[in-house]
């Protein structure tokens, strides 16, 4: 391959090698999150189980953190790739570097048998003193000098490639022992999902004699929360509503309708805000684990059941509070049942919804900045704490798993 067509390569390939750094970083971070959701799951299996509360609850919990252990599995195969390619990029710059110092190498050494042949000081002084005239010797003189320099250069030179090649086999070295581990790790993953899987089919099968009872609980369940919904529905087209009649009333806004609010200069900038940080929104929870995901999925007991969820349900520790996404205006306190209170936040043309608190610490009208308490998580009689959240475009509900950081 003709040299600068390898210094391209080479050049290409150290850019790649900084971005998939940067890869590798988020992806560990991306670990550590989903370790910390898996530990959460646990520890929220362990007080279920303590309690002996419902064999469903212990299903659910076990399928969550299923699907928690494969996004495991998922991002160390992404960081083994990575690591990899790394690998890759390393052989190259060291297979690069070793051509260079044997060429470096054989010049030195074509220079020293040279320099040999002529060593002598008389061979030198020869080589000054048969100039024609002063200038051929002071040329003599500068070019005995200059070669002296240049092979001292190119002593420094192999010096500094052969340090250079050591600290490259040195971080080969170590990439090889960190895939092995990854590899390692990923083994122990693969082997503790299978156990979880077996876990999981023991306890289905534990609990299909009361089959017909626990899916009339589940489609009851289903029921009330499609009721919930929408209630909830019925309240965002409300302040719809109103924000349009309050924009008409001012002069301030056009374009609204029943389903889309009419944005003042004021409410787009807020809403511009919103959208801009879609996918870096702060989770509405401390800490926790997503234990039902977004829209129509198979219930984890029973596959054969569809069930339906406007937002996600995120578990999380007794006694946890509820915390605004972001900056917003509290256009609503909701009573949905006598043991479940919802805060309702507007960002502009979006709405956030706040569901299964038992205390509430803002008011209607408050103006709430980031990550602002809103109120306390209400613990069901079966241990857990579970928060419903909801995210809407106007009237439209939307997954948040693509508005918050690393659902």
């Amino acid at each position: 391959m003709p040299k600068f067509l390898l210094s391209i390569l080479f050049l290409c390939l150290t850019s790649l090698g900084w971005g998939q750094e940067s890869q590798q970083e988020k992806l560990e971070q991306r670990k550590a999150q989903i370790l910390q959701e898996i530990r959460e799951n646990e520890s929220q299996l362990r007080s279920v189980k303590k309690k002996e509360k419902s064999a469903v609850t212990v299903v659910m919990l076990q399928a969550n953190k299923i699907k928690l252990q494969e996004k495991l599995i998922k991002t160390t195969e992404k960081q083994a790739k990575i690591l990899g390619n790394d690998m890759y990029i390393n052989q190259v710059k060291i297979n690069k570097l070793k051509k260079e110092l044997e060429v470096l190498k054989e010049d030195y050494a074509r220079m020293i048998v040279k320099s040999y042949k002529s060593r002598s000081e008389e061979s030198r002084a020869m080589f000054l003193l048969s100039s024609e005239n002063f200038l051929q010797a002071y040329k003599r003189a500068q070019y005995m000098k200059q070669y002296s320099s240049f092979r001292k250069m190119q002593g420094e030179e192999i010096k500094s490639k052969s340090l250079e090649l050591q600290d490259y086999n040195g971080r080969l070295a170590i990439q090889k022992k960190e895939k092995q581990k990854i590899i390692a790790e990923r083994e122990k993953e693969r082997l503790a999902l299978e156990k979880q899987k077996k876990e999981q089919l023991r306890l289905v099968n534990a609990i299909k004699k009361d089959k017909n009872k626990i899916m009339a609980a589940i489609r009851k369940k289903q029921s009330e929360t499609k009721a919930i919904d929408r209630q909830i529905d019925r309240l965002i087209r409300e302040a719809i509503a109103e924000a349009n009649r309050k924009a008409a009333k001012d002069g301030t806004a056009t374009g609204g309708s029943s389903s889309r609010i009419a944005l003042t200069a004021e409410a787009k900038i807020l809403a511009d805000n919103f959208r801009a940080n879609k996918g870096k929104l702060p989770w509405p929870v401390e800490k926790g684990f997503v234990s039902l995901g977004y829209g129509k999925q198979p219930h984890p007991v029973y596959p054969t059941l569809v069930i339906n969820n406007s937002g996600v349900e995120i578990t999380t520790e007794s006694g946890a509070y509820a915390r605004s996404v972001f900056a917003g205006e509290v256009t609503n306190i909701m009573v949905l049942s006598p043991v479940n209170k919802a805060v309702m936040i507007q960002h502009g043309d979006c709405f956030t919804v706040y569901q299964n608190l038992s205390s509430v610490s803002v008011s209607k009208g408050d103006k709430v900045g980031i990550k602002q308490n809103l109120g306390k998580i209400r613990t069901n009689s079966e241990g857990k704490t579970v928060l419903k959240f909801t995210i809407s475009q106007n009237a439209t509900y939307n997954n948040p798993a693509s508005w918050l950081y690393n659902m």
